[in-house]
């Protein structure tokens, strides 16, 4: 019995079970907020649960820096991996398919389905590669709710997500204020810190300064595959905690317990994050780390509206915000100062500090404690 089969029988009943993607094209100019315009494009999404006759139980999941539209369930029997956020997701979860209709859009910009770098651009036949706009976390909402309008949703009760996925709930709720009822931004940030920034600059130097990543206009199978395995696992750092990789790893070597005096694997850390690097180049496209890291870095809700309060002033949506003690990327604070500037307008919001060690990356995994607080927040 294979994983996809254990796991559908340990949780029966509990799983959306076998799922597919679908695709939405628009054929219309979609202009991006640094002013640049394409003809057209596609977003890849995948939808779990069904709509009610009032079509007003919709929750939008939306991914992080590295994540994707399937974020629940199987494609197949034969499947090794579930969805990203499976654990969180199905009939009786927190996020309860049973009552709720889920959708997941892959981002525009992206490299798993919907329009991107490595996309072929209509007017040349060519890939646009880096004559792809720039993309904003704004960009990213905008496009996502054209392809609810298309869906005939009205309105959404709750948009959730972590990291990246945590700034676009924020801009949800900001640019579409009457449209969106509930939010739960987690481990994220109204805009990165100096050294957020400095972590994405070290990945994209990989990348770029790989003599396979040609400007970007490198063939879909001769990548930078180098390059993007380094920023990969420089930023896989960053997603964990000191204290998190010394429980896990510590300082247990692979083969023996001594010295192999080379530089070839020795210790079980770095074998785990070759592993990261070299499987993450698999499954994403380097043009799509660079856009998506920029975008990370424009969104700043300050300078976009004058202040973080502004930012705010018309939000309607009830708010829990979820920080994680040991997150070091984007610490407790700055999802604190979130709460607080929203509760400066009268919004109805709440913020909440687990304790984890597992660091940025704890709103991913399976916690009770942060389990409840969602279900009692979508209850």
């Amino acid at each position: 019995m294979n994983v996809a089969q254990e796991e559908l029988q340990r949780n029966e009943g509990g799983e959306v079970g076998l799922v597919s993607a679908q695709d939405f094209h628009f054929s219309e100019p979609f202009e991006f907020e640094s002013g640049q315009t394409i003809p057209e494009f596609d977003l890849r999404y995948e939808t779990y649960g069904r709509l009610d006759s009032s079509r007003s139980n919709v929750i939008v999941i939306s991914h992080a820096l590295t994540g994707d539209h399937h974020c629940a369930g199987f494609y197949s029997l034969k499947d090794s991996k579930a969805g990203w956020w499976n654990s969180m997701i199905g009939p009786g979860k927190p996020i309860d398919t049973s009552r709720f209709f889920v959708i997941c859009i892959n981002c525009i910009g992206g490299c798993q389905g919907s329009t991107g770098p490595k996309s072929v651009d209509p007017k040349t036949g060519e890939p646009y590669n880096l004559a792809f706009p720039f993309v904003t976390i704004r960009d990213m909402v905008r496009s996502q709710k054209i392809l609810l309008d298309h869906l005939e949703i009205e309105s959404v009760y709750a948009v959730v997500g972590g990291s990246m996925g945590g700034m676009q709930v924020l801009q949800w709720a900001i640019e579409y204020p009457s449209y969106v009822k509930r939010i739960i931004p987690m481990a994220t940030t109204w805009r990165q810190n100096a050294q957020a920034l400095a972590f994405d600059e070290v990945g994209r130097q990989a990348i770029m300064q790989d003599p396979d990543w040609k400007e970007g206009n490198y063939e879909s199978d001769q990548g930078p595959n180098v390059g993007l395995s380094i920023a990969r696992m420089m930023a896989h750092i960053t997603y964990l905690s000191d204290k998190g990789m010394d429980k896990k790893f510590g300082r247990k070597r692979k083969a023996s317990d001594t010295p192999n005096f080379s530089f070839d694997i020795d210790f079980e850390i770095e074998s785990y994050l070759r592993h990261q690097g070299k499987s993450f180049t698999n499954r994403f496209d380097a043009n799509t780390y660079l856009y998506f890291t920029r975008a990370l870095g424009y969104f700043d809700l300050e300078a976009s509206y004058g202040s973080l309060d502004a930012a705010f002033e018309k939000v309607e949506a009830r708010v829990l915000v979820v920080g994680f003690t040991s997150d070091w990327l984007f610490p407790p604070q700055q999802n604190r100062e979130i709460v607080l500037a929203m509760l400066r307008q009268g919004i109805n919001a709440s913020y909440v500090q687990i304790d984890m060690d597992l660091g940025h990356d704890s709103f991913l995994v399976e916690a009770p404690e942060l389990f409840q607080l969602v279900r009692d927040f979508l209850g």
